[in-house]
């Protein structure tokens, strides 16, 4: 029957492998909360040992990395895209005030490739160790016929914990709160679809002057940032209103997201330093500013709404942040 399965493309053998090769990165993100974990049929964790407090509120978000996958593959380079994974979603519930405590990520491919696999799953760990977020279980699927030859798809689950009282945003958002801004790496794991499209013109190995000596891959695969120490440090200093993980849609779609309804921002753009790979895919896709700042984040990876009396001692608290901008009584977006 083993034989006649992989006749039919799927690997019993090969799904196996890539487990073993990855387990010992899985099991160094587990502590005391985890009861089961890799290997059983369902992760079970402990709330109590994760230290909640008397109104907890599961936050749980599910996203994936889209076609960046395509220029990891293409560039044979797989130990990044897992980070990407966790990060944004850490990143999107922070947005809530929560804090991560387990991940599940969903590896799939029409052949497995058990080092491919290992290095996703390893890079998945890398991340969930440095969020301390235990990296609880997941699945391996090799499906023939779903997917072409060579690709693969990565998504993930995180579930994280907020006391009630702590959830963001704030209700008190208010015209006149200061924007930051916390910079992204790059394009983080949005806009791939036309990035690749611009990029092959001139080939991921291309190394155009506005990159400073990296080339077009390296760029591309640059690791979404994580927020989770820059949030916290931000939360320790001033009284935070509400977050905008800036992903698919830019800065046009995801603030107004954060914002009681009525309100709306002006943002300033020569406040902030835009990545030089987003500058090159505007520059070399001949993209008007709706469309880039629609398509990618240009450098504004997470925004975050603090009172304006409290701006400078943020900025203190996050040295990278920039001010970038102020809540105004009109909705929508507006680039000064």
């Amino acid at each position: 029957m083993s034989d006649a399965y992989a006749a039919a493309g799927v690997n019993i053998a090969a799904a196996t492998r890539a487990k073993e090769l990855m387990s010992a990165a899985v099991r160094s993100t587990h502590g005391p909360a985890v009861l089961a974990g890799m290997g059983a049929f369902g992760g079970c964790f402990d709330l109590g040992a994760a230290g909640v407090g008397h109104q907890p509120v599961l936050v749980a978000s599910t996203d994936g990395v889209g076609t960046k996958t395509l220029v990891a593959a293409a560039l044979g380079r797989y130990d990044t895209v897992g980070q990407d994974l966790v990060n944004h979603c850490v990143n999107d519930i922070l947005v809530q005030g929560a804090r991560p405590l387990f991940f599940l990520d969903y590896v799939a491919a029409a052949k497995l490739d058990v080092e491919q696999v290992a290095a996703i799953v390893g890079g998945v760990a890398t991340a969930c160790r440095a969020a301390g977020c235990a990296l609880l279980g997941g699945e391996t699927a090799e499906m023939p016929d779903v997917y072409a030859p060579g690709a693969f798809d990565l998504a993930g689950t995180i579930v994280g914990i907020v006391e009630r009282e702590h959830m963001l945003p704030r209700p008190d958002v208010a015209p006149g709160d200061a924007v930051l801004a916390l910079p992204s790496s790059g394009l983080h794991t949005n806009g791939y679809s036309l990035a690749r499209r611009i990029a092959a013109r001139s080939g991921y190995d291309a190394r155009p002057a506005m990159l400073e000596g990296r080339s077009v891959g390296e760029a591309l695969l640059a690791v979404h940032r994580c927020y989770l120490a820059e949030v916290a440090a931000l939360r320790a200093a001033v009284p935070l209103k509400a977050l905008a993980h800036i992903t698919g849609g830019g800065v046009f779609d995801n603030l107004p997201r954060a914002l009681p309804p009525g309100l709306g921002a002006t943002i300033e753009r020569a406040a902030w330093d835009i990545p030089p790979i987003c500058a090159y895919l505007v520059a070399e896709g001949g993209l008007a500013e709706r469309e880039a700042y629609q398509t990618f984040n240009m450098g504004l990876g997470m925004l975050a709404i603090v009172p304006a009396e409290a701006a400078s001692a943020a900025l203190a608290a996050v040295p990278a942040a920039r001010r970038v901008g102020v809540i105004t009584a009109e909705p929508g977006v507006r680039l000064v």
